[in-house]
């Protein structure tokens, strides 16, 4: 391939025109491709240059050599010199030779553009007649090894960093453009060697620079360099251009976040740029993968850091199964190299390469990395989980020195904290103890409490026992099985909701060898089904095994996993006592549960008295005095119901719920209605009405006035007379005893007797009043006053009459003679 050719200058007048213009083109070169290439080779020397150099001063001058992309994707490779004065003697001069290489074309024999530096077919003067097309280019050897390698070396501050720039030139075209800011334009050359000795060789080929510009802003190429009077108009522009000061100070060390650039930086200042190619041969397919070049460079010897070492394990545990041999052996010696402080995405990565690794490669190649990531993540927690490893993972010699140095770590961590036991902590013990099983360190002395946290921990969140390792633990370790089983039914007798719970989520393994009555009966409890809470109760302690008079506790597990807290009815009570006995709910603390049964019962509960009862004759000695009046108040119930309560109910019901205070709002409803009902019964002794009037207790008026107002109340003052008459008798009685009974009587007797009496019919009216007049003669007239109708009281009243007579027999309104004016009948 052949290299059109252009030469631009400051020409004298002549028929082509003067100034500057194209003195010298290739035949065939378009004048469009002409046009687009003149600003791109223009030349302005620098501001402090002298206006008349002499030739000394010349060579100084900062060479233009760029490669620029054109707009139909051809490129122009071009150099460009100041040669002084014009031919006027005027004027600057300077002078352009280009080559045009079309698109998809490369320089002769596939040398890149940055090797075309002062090559010898560069001209400073226009030639005479059409220039043919160039051969070739040859590389002047500006380039080698050895100077870019000093020349890196000088420039270490800014590596790193012009490589991340270069890195995000290839991921992005729409990247900031890359300023190199030098006092000399070879050395900006330098810079773009580097480059493309970095840059995948496709890219390289692209790669588009210029070695001087005093115009930054104009500069189309990703490369540009500039003198340092002229980077200021560039400075502050971070989102167009990465400037990178090599005239001044060197940056403050801040680091790359580029993990590909970091390890480029270091392979160059190790001097060992030829790695570039090694990783290339790698896996991958990614040239900009820091993974190979860092594996490679690890491999040549060369030190790199926590990110380099990182992108090696990572790529290297993607790629396991194509690499072995000598290398990969080689590889993990270098990785695990002693001395390094690695941090957590280092271990983590160090573990993934492991697990990768362990289970095809020979414990040659493993065992030091199963030894450095066993170490980390024993005495560092915090940066690495423990791996799962098997014994082939590592060689005898090299268990035997972890096991001396990592048991104290090992037994510490086994051992834990027994006072405040959690999952997390807990589950990694329990990793501990795989790893001494590993090791061969023995710690069968710290299996009790680690298997008493361990119960702790799983009765607290069940879902820790379905973990991988703690249930791999638990079915492989017989003696840790039985010891968290056992202390897991202790556990249950205290918590066995929570024990319940925690078998039902994770089917712990059960052995015919330990008794285990409290999980067997947490066990059972989660398969109870829809019958009653006895005929459960029976079901779970036929699975414990063990008889409640024998081992009494079986039974409070019973009872809280059938009733969950709740407090049984008083007839599951008399049940729970009658067939077990008190001894048994004494020595179980289930007789609480009967107590509550009792205290907790509804107002309307008939069982409620009678279990009272037994509970008096049962637990006398361990009931406290408000408990003891609470019980007293239900049995006492009981007794007015039956009739048994002897004398002076009111009085003793008050007493009683003073004892008993804070009274159960159901216990005292069912004692004060039963007194309440005994005082509306028949035969009631004058002196019981008379206590409830002085008793002055708003409870039991309420209870009084709301069994007054009953139904059946309301019936028996309708039917029966000598009982109307004896309520009016009590309801009258005692006006003065108080507000509050003052209030009750009076309802009583407006709204529940007058509408009774005045609805009677004159037979019965007149039978209530011969029962009034055994009472007293009183009695009667009294009565008579206080039922004396109004003007049409015995004709509503007439008319009223329920129960005695038919319709048929009811007067007709004609019948119906008129009041007398004192009121009483005709």
């Amino acid at each position: 391939m052949t290299l059109s050719q252009v030469h631009y200058t400051s020409a004298p007048p002549g028929p082509d025109g003067s100034g500057f213009r194209f003195t010298a083109v290739t035949p065939g070169v378009s004048q469009a491709l002409l046009r687009e290439a003149e600003p791109l080779i223009g030349y302005e020397p620098p501001r402090d240059a002298p206006p008349r150099p002499t030739t000394a001063e010349l060579d100084s001058f900062p060479r233009a050599f760029s490669h620029s992309l054109l707009s139909d994707g051809s490129r122009l490779l071009a150099r460009t010199v100041y040669t002084g004065a014009d031919y006027s003697g005027r004027w600057g001069n300077f002078h352009a030779h280009a080559v045009h290489l079309p698109q998809g074309t490369c320089l002769p024999g596939g040398a890149l553009p940055i090797t075309a530096w002062e090559a010898a077919q560069w001209a400073d003067r226009t030639p005479d007649g059409r220039p043919a097309p160039l051969e070739a280019l040859v590389p002047a050897g500006r380039f080698q090894r050895d100077t870019l390698l000093r020349f890196a070396t000088a420039r270490a501050p800014w590596i790193a960093g012009y490589f991340a720039d270069l890195h995000r030139l290839h991921e992005d075209p729409a990247a900031p453009q890359i300023v190199l800011v030098e006092r000399d334009s070879a050395d900006v050359a330098r810079w773009i060697a580097l480059a493309s000795a970095v840059l995948p060789r496709e890219q390289a080929h692209q790669l588009t620079f210029t070695t001087y510009t005093r115009r930054p802003q104009l500069a189309r190429q990703q490369i540009i360099g500039v003198l340092p009077d002229d980077a200021r108009g560039v400075l502050g522009q971070g989102h167009r251009y990465r400037v990178h000061d090599c005239s001044g100070d060197p940056p403050a060390g801040e680091p790359v976040p580029d993990s590909w650039a970091e390890v480029a930086a270091s392979v160059w200042l190790s001097g060992a740029p030829e790695l570039f190619k090694q990783a290339a041969a790698l896996p991958g397919g990614d040239p900009f993968d820091a993974g190979p070049l860092a594996a490679a460079g690890l491999c040549a010897g060369i030190e790199l850091g926590p990110v380099g070492r990182t992108a090696a394990a990572d790529w290297a545990a993607r790629h396991a199964t194509t690499l072995g041999g000598e290398w990969l052996l080689r590889f993990t010696e270098a990785l695990c190299a002693p001395g390094a402080d690695r941090p957590a995405a280092e271990s983590t990565a160090l573990a993934r390469l492991l697990a990768a690794l362990e289970p095809g490669a020979p414990p040659a190649t493993t065992a030091p990395l199963a030894a450095l990531v066993l170490t980390t993540a024993v005495r560092h927690p915090d940066r690495l989980q423990l791996p799962c490893l098997r014994p082939s993972a590592l060689t005898g010699d090299l268990r035997r020195r972890l096991a001396m140095d990592l048991a104290p770590q090992l037994r510490d961590g086994i051992a834990g904290d027994e006072a405040e036991p959690d999952g997390p902590a807990t589950e990694r013990a329990v990793e501990l103890l795989r790893v001494a099983d590993l090791l061969g360190v023995d710690c069968r002395d710290l299996l009790p409490g680690l298997a008493w946290r361990l119960a702790r921990a799983v009765l607290a969140d069940p879902d820790l026992a379905r973990a991988p390792v703690v249930r791999r633990a638990v079915e492989e370790r017989f003696e840790l099985r039985a010891a968290l089983l056992d202390k897991l039914d202790g556990l249950a007798a205290g918590d066995p909701p929570a024990a319940a719970l925690l078998m039902a989520r994770a089917a712990l393994p059960f052995t015919a060898e330990q008794p285990l009555p409290h999980l067997r009966m947490c066990d059972e409890a989660n398969r109870l089904g829809t019958e009653d809470r006895i005929t459960s109760l029976h079901s779970v302690l036929r699975a414990c095994g063990v008889s409640p008079f024998a081992e009494p506790l079986v039974l409070r597990t019973a009872v809280r996993l059938v009733w969950d807290g709740a407090a049984p009815t008083a007839a599951e009570g008399r049940l729970l006592l009658g067939e077990t006995g008190s001894d048994a709910h004494r020595t179980a603390g289930t007789w609480r549960e009967l107590i509550r049964a009792a205290l907790e019962s509804p107002a309307d509960d008939q069982d409620a008295p009678e279990l009272a009862r037994d509970l008096l004759r049962s637990f006398s000695e361990e009931l406290a005095p408000r408990e003891r009046g609470a019980l007293l108040l239900l049995e006492f119930a009981g007794d007015l119901r039956e009739g048994a309560a002897g004398a002076r109910w009111t009085d003793r019901a008050v007493s009683l719920r003073a004892v008993a205070e804070p009274v159960p709002a159901g216990v005292l409803e069912q004692a004060y209605r039963a007194v309440a009902e005994r005082l509306l019964g028949e035969e009631v002794p004058a002196d019981e009405l008379s206590a409830l009037t002085r008793s002055g207790d708003a409870e039991l008026l309420a209870a009084y006035d709301r069994a007054a107002r009953s139904k059946r109340t309301a019936d028996r003052l309708r039917v029966v007379p000598a009982y109307a008459a004896a309520c009016y008798v009590a309801w009258s009685a005692h006006p003065g005893a108080g507000r509050a009974w003052e209030g009750v009587r009076t309802g009583l007797l407006d709204k529940v007797l007058r509408p009774v009496v005045r609805a009677l019919p004159e037979e019965d009216i007149t039978a209530l009043e011969g029962f009034l007049r055994e009472e007293g003669a009183r009695w009667v007239e009294e009565f008579r006053s206080w039922n004396r109708p109004g003007a049409f009281g015995r004709f509503g009243r007439r008319f009223g009459g329920r129960g005695r007579r038919s319709d048929a027999e009811a007067p007709r309104w004609g019948d119906v003679e008129p009041p007398r004016k004192d009121g009483r009948p005709s």
